[in-house]
């Protein structure tokens, strides 16, 4: 903490208290991990504005079928008092004949989670006709979107992918690998990012099943799961038990990085980490080979990097000296040794929004330590952004700052004269496409974005 201030810990409260600005949704918000899946389609089993608060939350997220499109039993009254399966039904059955679909996944909401209708045993007359169709239970008060995600995954694995497992042996693909990594939508950047983390992971001579987005083969890759000879985990604490299942399911063991690898320093210890691993793992890469090719794209970040002096030196009393960052556990770490080590902009309070489980924060905050022997980073968990936006407010920093962080933040880089670039969702404020701020050509954009931030500033 710096020696300038004192700041007051966001402690955790009641569950009667209002959370202010909660950076992600319920449950059955993972309907985005399956839109996200090639004709994959979401089915809820749910009240009629389930899927719009979604949509409107991660907003141009429809993908194939989701969002407002979603096909949906839209559970009113009758449906309380009388049950809701015979309308599931009858959903599903006229889901097959309008739209064309590779799988779908029915996921319940509130109102069907508490009726308690027979979800599993309406899908699973489905299953027995050979139709791709899984059921997840996913009522809101259950968990958070992120949580839900390895619900989801799991859940095709088990129901779906075990279909499959006679046909790809257990694995037998010695260079492949399933990656699990950015949840989608929930990270704004997570085509790009996956592309970047499969490219990447092909230059040190994998071949990675991504699973989700247009980098991925649809549910043919799902298929193929079991022959990945092991898993590779970049969380700190989202999407572990899905690499869980598949170490306990497929015997499969798995390597995690613990936060998104952001720039040279923390890409090349992924890179390594994961290519010290997959030897260990029997497959067969040229270690020389990927040397190589992790020095060539070093080589090429440096080159950019070293043409920036002129710029940093000619603008260095009018950059950005320090930063806050309101996102999930990945970014705020990744982010801040970024930032630190190769941008040269301290990272002062930062704030996991993310809902963390408490058994994972210890390790979460260590790694977060490991980023300076000079200087400790205070970092904050709570859902509850509202009071993490009141602790920026109430500081008296020196030099100008930065807020990395979702759309709500805008006002308060306003308020407290900071620079402000938004990279978490609710976003409405910039439109995501393809970037990505994962590896050497992530942090190269990260820079880029922060400096026509503050260069646009200049009039």
């Amino acid at each position: 903490m710096s020696d300038a201030y004192e700041v007051t810990e966001i402690t955790s409260e009641s569950k009667s208290d209002i959370i202010e600005q909660e950076r992600y949704c319920c449950a059955i918000g993972a309907m985005q991990s399956v839109v996200a899946i090639h004709h994959a389609v979401p089915i809820l089993h749910s009240g009629p504005g389930c899927g719009s608060m979604v949509a409107g939350f991660f907003e141009r997220s429809t993908g194939y079928a989701g969002g407002d499109t979603a096909p949906c039993t839209n559970f009113s009254e009758a449906e309380v008092v009388f049950g809701g399966g015979e309308r599931l039904r009858k959903i599903i059955q006229n889901t097959y004949k309008v739209l064309d679909t590779d799988l779908q996944v029915v996921l319940t909401g509130c109102t069907g989670g508490i009726v308690g209708d027979d979800v599993q045993g309406i899908v699973e007359e489905f299953q027995q006709e050979g139709r791709p169709i899984v059921w997840v239970d996913t009522p809101g008060f259950k968990c958070n979107n992120i949580q839900a995600h390895s619900l989801v995954v799991n859940a095709i694995v088990d129901q779906y992918v075990s279909r499959f497992e006679d046909e790809h042996p257990f694995r037998s693909a010695r260079n492949t690998v399933n990656l699990i990594a950015s949840v989608p939508y929930q990270d704004p950047f997570w085509k790009g990012n996956l592309r970047e983390y499969k490219r990447l992971l092909e230059g040190v001579g994998l071949h990675a099943n991504v699973l989700f987005g247009p980098d991925s083969d649809g549910v043919e890759e799902w298929q193929r799961i079991p022959e990945s000879n092991f898993n590779v985990a970049v969380t700190p604490w989202f999407g572990l038990p899905i690499v869980e299942n598949l170490e306990s399911r497929y015997d499969q063991p798995y390597t995690r990085f613990p936060h998104i690898p952001v720039g040279a320093n923390e890409t090349e210890k992924f890179l390594r980490q994961v290519l010290n691993f997959a030897i260990e793992c029997g497959a067969q890469v040229d270690r020389a080979k990927a040397e190589a090719f992790i020095q060539h794209e070093s080589d090429a970040y440096y080159e950019e990097i070293d043409s920036l002096a002129t710029f940093l030196l000619e603008f260095r009393y009018g950059l950005p000296n320090h930063v806050h960052i309101l996102h999930d556990a990945s970014y705020v770490v990744g982010l801040s040794k970024f930032l630190l080590h190769e941008v040269g902009i301290v990272p002062r309070e930062q704030f996991v929004v993310d809902g963390t489980p408490a058994e994972y924060q210890d390790a979460i905050r260590a790694d977060l330590d490991q980023t300076s022997s000079k200087r400790q980073i205070p970092l904050y968990f709570s859902p509850d952004a509202g009071r993490a936006q009141d602790v920026i407010r109430n500081l008296h920093e020196e030099g100008r700052g930065l807020i990395l962080g979702s759309g709500w933040d805008k006002e308060l880089a306003r308020a407290t004269g900071s620079d402000f670039l938004s990279i978490a969702v609710p976003s409405p404020y910039r439109l995501a496409l393809t970037t990505n701020y994962v590896g050497f050509s992530g942090g190269l954009r990260l820079i880029e974005d922060i400096y026509l931030v503050v260069l646009n500033t200049y009039r």
